[in-house]
């Protein structure tokens, strides 16, 4: 089976220098592309800027931007058959870039925000076989909140996770499946939440693969 994941954060820069962020470091989505590479699945990780190492056996594709991660997503999700979207895609860019380093004023100073491509909706509406798995970092309403992201992006499970898991060595995780309920809350390793993860694509890729063959 070839998988895409994508991992790591994105950066949406104000000028040469500054840029909108956050503290993604992509250590789930580098575990669960080496749990799927150590399964003997063929990877491609796109990844935000991280300082970690390409995982064995997998291919990587690096980007800064949620727009390159937008388009390295498309133009290969096509010959995949599943995508885990662990990436912490910035929501929102600067509606322009300063070809200069803004320099300091003595007053205030204001910011025009656009969206982000939408990256993971877009694959839902894209899709034709292919098993979505898209993650859900909530610091609020949490199961509510993604029950509503798992309907609005075409997904068939959601990831549920917490602001705590964010650079951690481990992680706490609760799954949505859109053809069930939630699992169990489940924390240990992201390397052995990673299994689980990998554990479920495996699973909804041979479903599909029955419904293709009933």
């Amino acid at each position: 089976m070839r998988i895409l994941v994508t991992a790591g954060p994105t950066r949406e820069f104000l000028d040469t220098v500054r840029f909108l962020s956050n503290s993604s470091t992509g250590k789930m989505g580098h575990a669960i592309a080496a749990e799927s590479a150590r399964r003997g699945h063929d990877v491609v990780l796109i990844s935000g800027p991280v300082e970690l190492s390409a995982p064995d056996g997998v291919e990587v594709l690096r980007v800064i931007s949620a727009r390159e991660m937008y388009e390295a997503c498309v133009l290969r999700f096509g010959e995949c058959h599943a995508a885990v979207m662990t990436a912490a895609v910035c929501d929102y860019r600067p509606a322009s870039r300063s070809d200069r380093k803004w320099k300091k004023e003595c007053s205030t100073r204001s910011l025009t925000l656009e969206p982000t491509e939408d990256i993971l909706a877009h694959l839902g509406t894209i899709r034709e076989r292919q098993v979505l798995i898209g993650f859900a970092m909530e610091d609020h309403d949490h199961h509510q909140n993604a029950e509503a992201k798992l309907k609005r992006k075409g997904c068939d499970a959601i990831v549920l996770n917490g602001p705590g898991n964010v650079g951690a060595d481990t992680a706490r995780i609760e799954i949505l499946r859109a053809d069930g309920g939630w699992s169990p809350a489940f924390s240990d390793t992201k390397a052995k939440v990673a299994a689980v993860v990998v554990d479920l694509v495996e699973v909804l890729a041979g479903s599909q693969s029955d419904d293709r063959h009933a």
